[in-house]
């Protein structure tokens, strides 16, 4: 979803509150993982666009780490065939 954000797309008001709830748990889980990094994006007068950025980078990488999975599974099965 948040490559559609980017490209400007419009949602329903159920799919931006979807999006929001899991910005704000994905928020959430990196302050409680990574303390030192939350404390660095604290208090800049940019924090909120540094946050969504950072989600941004994570939700591609776990696309591409999802893609090259499937990839994988994909010719392991052909090699089974």
């Amino acid at each position: 979803m948040s490559r559609a954000i980017r490209e400007g797309a419009s949602y329903s008001q159920k799919d931006v509150v979807d999006f929001l709830t899991e910005f704000s748990s994905f928020k959430d889980r990196v302050e409680k993982k990574f303390k030192e990094v939350a404390k660095e994006l604290s208090g800049k007068h940019n924090e909120h666009e540094l946050w969504v950025n950072l989600y941004l980078i994570s939700t591609d990488y776990a696309e591409e780490l999802a893609n090259r999975k499937g990839k994988a599974a994909e010719s392991q099965m052909q090699k089974v065939s």
